[in-house]
């Protein structure tokens, strides 16, 4: 469409530094985000699918692909274009509420070539004649998961309009060239950051890992798998309680209970874990459509920390100097040296830890004359395919129930179902009982 397309992000361009083809990597048919959707209501699927259409057309990153050539790579803009929408009857599950998650697991499970445009599709599976659940998939080169958040407000509002005959009342989109600008404009300001607080902060780090059952084949496209456990409301709220007595947030307290643990595993006091920010400092790119998350180390010392709240209170400190200084993290990684190879020892995988963003939706909303309400929760353990980094990430979900879903994402050619069933048990025994007791003398094993 343009002879001179848009430069590259930051984010974009670490992807592109992780691509090893479409089995594994960033880049691969398996790096991609599914949510989902229960609509209950008469549905108009015509209605539904050309305001797919007018999602892609309004955000162009999801209609943009990423190619590369002998001068490395670059971003190439297509037209708008229609959305795959697939109809499938589900309900051969004991309930419609499992049949809905049944779909979504068995869409997350499908391959998505970053070559494929649009960058969005749809399973439109029928529960009832009323009753539907909507499975959105993207690739991660084109979305996160606030962009989810993003898709789907602006899908609601497209869908109204289109069942109304009138436009809908949307502001106009910032798009994702705009953020890599702004991006780009800042890097030497950010740099200077890089070479003082992240050169500083990470001397000497090893990024936390985890002790694997097996090293992983040379040359193995590295399939993973998907764990979910339940924290349970009443420890979720002891969890909170004790957050808010120490001036901290869940995040801060789930957190410390897995440093604890990782010290626990690993022996290792100093701790680098790596989390996920939104990568949204910038309040104006809050409705953009795109990779704007971040890779954010987060090091804390739990040397002479004695009780619980001590490990809290290192972590919180370690989480606010990291967001204060949320920079993009390939220029952490210039001042870090290879901070996410330094193990030296296939023996260990790299682990991550996030808390994924609060549900959009308020509850139930209405779109025209349909119901609908965001699916989250899923609570099966299933393989998947390949792609993530060779270790595992935890992301943590606080459902409106007041539970958390636990989801671990595993390479399972390195560990052993059983080995992370017991790691999720060992973390809920670990935050349990610490904050059953947080000013309790802490006992190592």
């Amino acid at each position: 469409m343009t002879d001179n397309p848009p430069e590259l992000s930051l984010n974009q361009d670490f992807l592109c530094s992780l691509d090893h083809g479409e089995t594994a990597g960033a880049l691969s048919q398996w790096y991609t985000i599914t949510y989902g959707l229960r609509l209950r209501g008469r549905l108009d699927v015509g209605a539904l699918s050309a305001a797919l259409d007018d999602v892609v057309a309004r955000h162009v990153l999801l209609r943009t692909s990423l190619r590369r050539d002998e001068g490395g790579w670059h971003q190439h803009l297509n037209s708008p274009c229609p959305v795959s929408l697939r109809l499938q009857d589900v309900g051969s599950a004991d309930s419609a509420d499992q049949a809905a998650y049944d779909l979504l697991d068995d869409v997350e499970a499908e391959p998505f070539s970053h070559h494929e445009v649009p960058l969005l599709r749809a399973v439109l599976g029928r529960l009832g004649a009323d009753d539907h659940v909507l499975a959105l998939m993207t690739h991660h080169i084109a979305s996160d998961a606030w962009s989810m958040q993003v898709i789907i407000t602006d899908l609601a509002a497209c869908y109204a309009a289109r069942t109304t005959g009138r436009a809908p009342s949307l502001p106009d989109a910032r798009q994702y060239r705009e953020f890599a600008a702004w991006q780009r404009a800042r890097e030497e300001s950010w740099s200077g950051v890089a070479s003082g607080y992240w050169r500083e902060r990470l001397l000497g780090a090893r990024v936390h890992a985890l002790p694997a059952d097996r090293m992983l084949p040379e040359g193995a496209a590295d399939p993973y798998s998907v764990h979910r456990f339940v924290i349970g409301r009443e420890l979720t709220q002891a969890a909170a309680l004790v957050a808010r007595s120490n001036r901290s947030s869940l995040f801060v307290v789930l957190l410390a209970a897995y440093n604890l643990l990782a010290s626990q595993l690993t022996g290792e006091s100093d701790l680098v874990v790596p989390t996920f920010t939104a990568g949204r400092n910038e309040p104006s790119f809050a409705g953009v459509v795109g990779p704007l998350y971040n890779f954010l180390p987060i090091r804390t010392d739990l040397r002479g920390c004695g009780r619980f709240i001590d490990v809290i209170a290192r972590t919180r400190a370690s989480c606010l100097q990291a967001f204060a200084n949320d920079i993009p993290f390939p220029l952490i990684q210039a001042q870090a040296g290879d901070l996410l190879g330094p193990c030296g020892d296939d023996h260990l995988a790299v682990s991550a830890f996030e808390m994924l963003p609060p549900p959009a939706l308020a509850g139930i909303e209405r779109a025209g004359d349909i119901r609908y309400a965001e699916l989250r929760g899923r609570r099966t353990s299933r393989p998947i395919g390949a792609g993530t980094p060779k270790g595992m990430l935890w992301a943590l979900d606080h459902l409106r129930s007041g539970e958390v879903v636990g989801v671990i994402r595993f390479s399972r050619d390195r560990f052993d179902e059983s080995t992370i069933t017991r790691i999720a048990a060992q973390y809920c025994q670990v935050l349990s009982a610490s904050v059953a007791e947080p000013t309790a003398q802490l006992v190592r094993s």
